[in-house]
C-alpha cells in the first residue's frame, strides 16, 4: 500500500513580500528549499499561523540569501507581510518504506536556526 506522507517542511518562516499582480506561486528562499529538498515548481501547501488560511501553490526560487517569502497572485490575498507560515510538501511512499521528513526551523529573518 502506498500512502502521502510529510517529507519536507519550513516551519515558522515570515511573509516578507507579497504580489498580487504576479501570475501566482511562492517565492522562497533557495537556500530554505534546498535545506529540505523542495523543488522549483514543486507542489506545497502553506498555512498562515495568523490566520488559519492553508492554501496549496507551486515554488519560485528566489534570490539566494535573501530571507524572501513572497506570495504571489491570488495568494497574496491569504497572508500579510509579517504573517508567520508553514510551508510543506508531501511525497507517496510504501507504508513498509523508511521515511524521515526534512525539517528546517527558522527564525523571524527566515534564516535556519535548526
Amino acid at each position: 500500500m502506498q500512502k502521502i506522507f510529510l517529507n519536507a517542511k519550513i516551519h515558522r518562516a515570515t511573509i516578507t513580500d507579497k504580489n498580487l499582480e504576479y501570475e501566482g506561486s511562492i517565492t522562497i528562499d533557495p537556500v530554505l528549499t534546498k535545506a529540505v529538498g523542495i523543488e522549483e515548481g514543486e507542489l506545497v501547501q502553506v498555512v498562515n499561523l495568523n490566520n488559519g488560511t492553508r492554501f496549496e501553490t507551486y515554488v519560485i526560487n528566489g534570490e539566494e540569501n535573501s530571507g524572501i517569502i513572497s506570495l504571489n497572485g491570488a495568494a497574496a490575498r491569504l497572508g500579510e507581510v509579517g504573517d508567520k507560515v508553514i510551508i510543506m510538501a508531501y511525497a507517496i511512499f510504501n507504508t513498509n518504506e523508511k521515511h524521515d521528513a526534512k525539517i528546517v526551523i527558522v527564525d523571524s529573518k527566515n534564516k535556519i536556526i535548526k
